[in-house]
């Protein structure tokens, strides 16, 4: 095989050529029609705004879309204050950044809810639209090292628990058959795809051992019958298609058409440049695996290769 880095080089280009950066959204709350006009012009250009006009049909567009990277909310609101306001959307999105306006002095409210950690700043009325976009930018970027380290911590966790399973599965097992749907499982579950198949390979042609596991229980092997199969096998190197129902070499293909299947990586498994075997993933919606998922794979297969090596060489006898 190539050299992994040149490989996930590459396949990372092709995945930044399918993806374009989506706006941060950020949720303006005022009472006042004017000022919420105001707001979502000032900043429709660089987010993706939504509106509301009251601290209640805020919580229900939370409820509806879900997390926000800003929220900029008016303190003095009929029926809820904006501190209150911003307090109750704490629990369910922690890592959300908070924005009060005010237009008179409540330093109470203020005090308690700045150090209560639920406003990040304040802004006092009229605001100076060229610093409001200032402090607004400053806590988009806030949110995004926030969600960043969160998301390095969770793809930590996740990679010990892949390699953690890999190495018991290999070493607990009485034979190789034994250890293909144990990996199988643990590569779905790591990844969240709907299906995986891990399917060994003698002479460059795909033999029945194989292992597998489905969200759904029963998953069909369609890969001997795959173009992205039979190219990794011949290649050698990682194949995907990250949105199926926009790839013209794809999207007419018979089981991809009755399976829903919307996105597939197909990797060698190869232990000194001989293909043992091919790893495949599958989900049911377009998806993009991030840099650190490309090498975690890698990594990981070049494990699952040994073990094979291993099982094949030196057979567990009970």
């Amino acid at each position: 095989m190539d050299n992994p880095s040149t490989e996930i080089n590459t396949v990372r280009r092709q995945l930044m050529s399918l993806v374009r950066p989506k706006k941060l959204k950020i949720l303006v709350v005022d009472d006042e029609p004017d000022n919420l006009d105001l707001l979502y012009r000032t900043f429709r250009r660089d987010f993706h705004v939504l509106k509301a006009d009251s601290g209640m049909n805020a919580l229900e567009i939370l409820a509806t879309e879900g997390e926000v990277a800003v929220i900029i909310s008016d303190q003095r609101m009929p029926e809820m204050k904006g501190t209150e306001f911003l307090s109750k959307t704490v629990p369910q999105f922690p890592d959300t950044v908070r924005i009060i306006l005010t237009g008179f002095t409540d330093i109470e409210d203020l005090v308690e809810a700045i150090n209560a950690g639920q406003v990040y700043k304040y802004i006092t009325k009229p605001w100076d639209p060229g610093e409001l976009k200032a402090v607004v930018q400053r806590a988009a970027e806030t949110y995004d090292l926030l969600k960043q380290r969160t998301e390095e911590l969770r793809c930590a966790n996740a990679q010990m628990a892949l390699l953690t399973v890999l190495v018991e599965v290999t070493q607990a097992a009485t034979s190789l058959e034994e250890t293909l749907t144990p990996i199988a499982t643990a590569f779905s579950d790591s990844f969240g795809s709907d299906g995986c198949i891990l399917q060994l390979i003698e002479g460059n042609t795909l033999v029945t051992t194989q292992g597998s596991y489905s969200h759904e229980g029963i998953l069909e092997n369609w890969l001997s019958q795959d173009p992205l199969a039979t190219e990794a096998i011949a290649t050698g190197k990682i194949q995907l298609s990250s949105n199926i129902l926009k790839d013209q070499k794809l999207a007419s293909v018979p089981h991809y058409q009755q399976t829903g299947v919307q996105a597939h990586l197909v990797i060698p498994i190869a232990y000194r440049n001989q293909v043992m075997g091919v790893l495949s993933l599958q989900w049911k919606e377009p998806y993009t695996l991030r840099d650190d998922e490309l090498k975690l794979i890698h990594l990981s297969v070049e494990l699952v290769a040994i073990a094979l090596t291993s099982s094949r060489r030196h057979p567990t006898t009970v």
